[in-house]
């Protein structure tokens, strides 16, 4: 069965109109004949939205008892057996009622698809798994629901449902998104135009790296090498030079200035000679090109102006940035250079741009290890003046009246062989020898203009001439070998220690590892296989490039087996053997790296559970006595109030009344304090922050304390603070009713506050026992109480919770030595946008 089909529309904010535009496609499909349910759609009171459900089928919910409230899902049993040809499934990131056949309604779709069912659903930028540090820290919210990347990405279709934020904002003042009662706190947080405008453009520029990601893939199909300009793409040539920081530097500000553009730094090892390049400056240059938000890539390349056009045609690069030559004058005997060269085979569709720095003309520092391949112009001279050089010099010498005698003609025949070695190698060196002997022989050996040789001493002058014009060939072409194995030898160490440098410092990710062997050995596709047994199917445990991965090993054109059950498996060519052996380093890295991560994930579920069973465990602890201790006091005043063996005064009541009203209020605080610390755990406190006065909220947190025990300290023109109010109420209340319960009798403990910069601190103040250095981090841990603090006093957790709601407001809790002996807790705010801070001469002084 095939698997179905998948759309997906994406919006940057709720409201934009994803749901009323799946809505819409449902109803032109419905039209034309196809066979479309809704699975799940939910309206949320939505007029518009109610009314593009009319005319629709919709499958039965399932219903679900969670905690005494009914819910409803979408029944994904119901939907298979009604296997319709689409099926609308809303809110892709929904997190489903525990109880529900899977725990994230994208697994439900996933089971949709599998079953050949095409799904058309909706999700929201801020609802991607990668984006959720980026949108915390644009709105200050972070998002629990979450799907992966992955799952949208391999979506049939995305659709971006654009809207611009004053639009959005009006349609939510119009009533036209949430209820009333929603819509003020809403547009002042939210839904302001800064939040809306930073995610409109995060919506925009994740959509545009999806059609990218589809254009690589339609030009690696049709094998399109011409560059289309649709977006910027700068590739920045380094050397390892130190001229390489400045070109970096430079194309970033030319990437600046377009919204969308890369940096792609390339480095290419020559596999006949590399440059000598410093392993710590192309760290650097590494570092500084990720920390502008560029990639840095690791190529080898026999030339190296082909190479680096190649590697730009291959990533759609328009732009080029190289610098100035630091050779001399005089080496440009040995050629134009690469700048030049790459600047005339650009062509039209490439810029290059060169760089002026401090280095030019400066030379390279160290020596170039040149190698064994000669290149095609110094092979072209050494078989003219091979070929071409003896007749040449034979024609000078008989026009020359001057007798030199043969054994200097021998000489300077072996001059020109000599020369054509060291030029184009052997077989230049050999043809000038063959040649130079011949034509000795015939002009300048007597008898003249014979091939017989009469002296039986030039005929071993002749034989003397060949061998060593052979044995200077021979050892030139030797000379070459060897350089050419060590330079080939030095681009494979660099690769590897670069490679196993990265992994060590866990830098690098099975993706990116995989990516730079395709890259390093120009290859289609790059895939790790693996299998559970010798008779099991082979599975992809990581993979890149554009074309589609082997499924086999024995199906692509290179394999490296890693152990018994895993294998490298490469499309695009067949590798030389020599090649093989950094292939089998990259191959073992990858399987390193892949049982790295699987061993992380393993240690953090491990250390999740252990945490989890910490909690679980003081949980149950506090449950059997805390709890117990008012319960007990609670039954016991209760009993004997039903007791009708006793007749009770009326103040014999209200004290056993007031006993059972205390016991219950300290039930509801541990109670209260036990289910904090389990939100703060499972991480479900999502603060609402607004600005707000601290004299609004400060007198409220006192009210749990007996009167006169807290002396209140506020000035009224202190700046306003971005919080939450009730978790900022909670964590004030909680560290007083602490410093209360540690201070001594007779001294009120002193709750201030004051501005500094762009903060606001809240002190507490007490004259008790204090706390030493070395526990001060301890009390904050849960179920920790500090001294002798008498049991069914509470469980431990108020500091905890308090510490913990700072936190998500974005503030901090922190304990001092208060001067004279005693403790102060010291909570930060951050301050808003408003009033400057106070003098001191304009305080409001409150005592509770």
């Amino acid at each position: 069965m095939a698997r179905g089909k998948l759309r997906i529309y994406l919006g940057a904010a709720p409201g934009v109109g994803k749901t009323y535009a799946m809505l819409s496609e449902a109803h032109r499909r419905v039209e034309r004949g196809t066979d479309c349910v809704v699975g799940f759609v939910e309206h949320h009171d939505r007029p518009r939205t109610e009314v593009m459900l009319h005319g629709l089928e919709e499958v039965p919910r399932d219903r679900l008892e969670h905690r005494g409230t009914t819910f409803t899902e979408m029944d994904v049993d119901a939907v298979l057996a009604r296997a319709p040809a689409v099926a609308l499934v809303d809110e892709l990131a929904h997190t489903n009622v525990p109880g529900s056949r899977n725990a994230k309604r994208w697994q439900d779709v996933e089971e949709l698809l599998a079953a050949g069912i095409d799904v058309v659903s909706t999700v929201n930028i801020q609802h991607l798994e990668s984006l959720g540090d980026v949108v915390e820290s644009i709105t200050g919210v972070r998002q629990r629901e979450t799907v992966p990347d992955e799952v949208v990405r391999r979506a049939d279709q995305i659709e971006l449902v654009d809207m611009s934020p004053q639009a959005l904002r009006r349609r939510m003042a119009h009533g036209n998104i949430y209820k009333p009662d929603r819509i003020d706190a809403s547009l002042s947080n939210y839904f302001r135009p800064g939040n809306l405008t930073a995610l409109r453009e995060l919506a925009l520029l994740w959509v545009a790296d999806r059609v990218d990601e589809y254009l690589q893939q339609y030009r690696g199909e049709h094998n399109i090498r011409s560059t289309w300009q649709a977006r910027e793409r700068i590739v920045v040539g380094l050397t390892g030079g130190p001229e390489g920081r400045t070109l970096i530097r430079r194309a970033s500000r030319m990437a600046a200035k377009g919204s969308g553009s890369e940096i792609l730094a390339v480095y290419i090892a020559r596999s006949d000679g590399l440059t000598a390049a410093s392993p710590k400056e192309l760290t650097v240059q590494r570092t500084l090109v990720e920390d502008l938000g560029g990639t840095f890539h690791h190529v080898i390349g026999d030339d190296i102006p082909a190479a680096l056009l190649d590697f730009a045609r291959g990533v759609n690069a328009t732009q080029i940035v190289l610098g100035s030559s630091r050779r001399k004058t005089w080496q440009y005997v040995f050629g134009p250079g690469v700048g030049a060269t790459v600047a005339r085979e650009s062509g039209p569709d490439l810029d290059v741009h060169i760089v002026t720095h401090g280095e030019v003309a400066k030379g390279r520092g160290l020596p170039v290890a040149r190698g064994a391949r000669l290149g095609r112009a110094r092979i072209i001279w050494g078989w003219l003046v091979g070929t071409a050089g003896p007749v040449l010099l034979t024609v000078l010498l008989t026009h020359v009246d001057a007798d030199l005698g043969l054994a200097n003609d021998m000489l300077l025949f072996l001059t020109l062989t000599v020369a054509a070695a060291l030029l184009g190698g052997l077989l230049p060196a050999l043809a000038a020898a063959a040649s130079g002997s011949l034509l000795l022989n015939y002009y300048f050996t007597p008898p003249l203009h014979l091939w017989t040789v009469s002296n039986n001493k030039n005929i071993v002058a002749i034989a003397v001439f060949v061998g060593v014009a052979v044995s200077v060939a021979s050892v030139v072409d030797l000379a070459a070998r060897r350089t050419h194995q060590a330079a080939r030898l030095r681009a494979e160490s660099e690769i590897l220690s670069f490679l196993a440098g990265s992994v060590l410092r866990g830098e690098t990710s099975l993706d990116a590892l995989l990516d730079r062997v395709r890259e390093t050995f120009a290859m289609d596709s790059v895939a790790l296989l693996e299998r559970a047994g010798d008779t099991d199917p082979w599975t992809c445990a990581g993979s890149a490039g554009e074309g589609r991965p082997s499924a086999r090993p024995e199906d692509a054109d290179v394999d490296v087996p890693v152990g018994d059950h895993m294998a490298l498996a490469l499309t695009g060519r067949v590798l030389p053997a020599a090649d093989r052996r950094v292939l089998a380093a990259f191959a073992a890295q990858a399987a390193v790296v892949l049982d790295r991560q699987r061993l992380q994930s393993e240690a953090d579920r491990a250390r999740a559970l252990a945490e989890g069973n910490r909690i679980r465990t003081a949980l149950l602890a506090a449950v059997s006595h805390d709890l117990r201790t008012p319960l007990a006091g609670i039954k016991a005043a209760v009993s004997s109030l039903r007791s009708d063996d006793v007749e009770w005064s009326d103040e014999d009541e209200a004290e056993l009344l007031a006993g059972i009203e205390d016991g219950a209020d300290r039930l509801e605080h541990l109670v209260g304090n036990l289910l904090d610390m389990s939100r703060l755990q499972t991480g479900t406190v999502t603060p609402l922050i607004r600005e707000i006065d601290l004299d609004e909220v400060v007198p409220m947190a006192l009210g749990g304390v007996p009167d006169g025990s807290a002396e209140l300290d506020v000035p009224e023109t202190l700046p306003m603070v971005a919080v939450d109010k009730g978790l900022l109420e909670r964590a004030v209340a909680n560290v007083v009713e602490n410093a209360v319960k540690y201070a001594p009798a007779g001294q009120p403990v002193k709750v201030s506050a004051s501005a500094l910069g762009e903060r606001v601190e809240v002190r507490v103040v007490d004259r008790g026992p204090g706390v030493p250095d070395a526990a001060k981090d301890r009390i904050f841990a849960p179920f920790q109480r500090y001294g002798d603090a008498p049991r069914g006093s509470g469980v431990g957790l108020g500091l905890a919770v308090a510490r913990g709601f700072a936190e998500a407001m974005g503030g901090t809790l922190t304990a001092e030595d208060t001067p004279g002996g005693g403790l102060t807790m010291v909570l930060t705010l951050r301050a808003a946008a408003g009033r400057p801070p106070a003098r001191p001469d304009l305080s409001a002084r409150v005592t509770s």
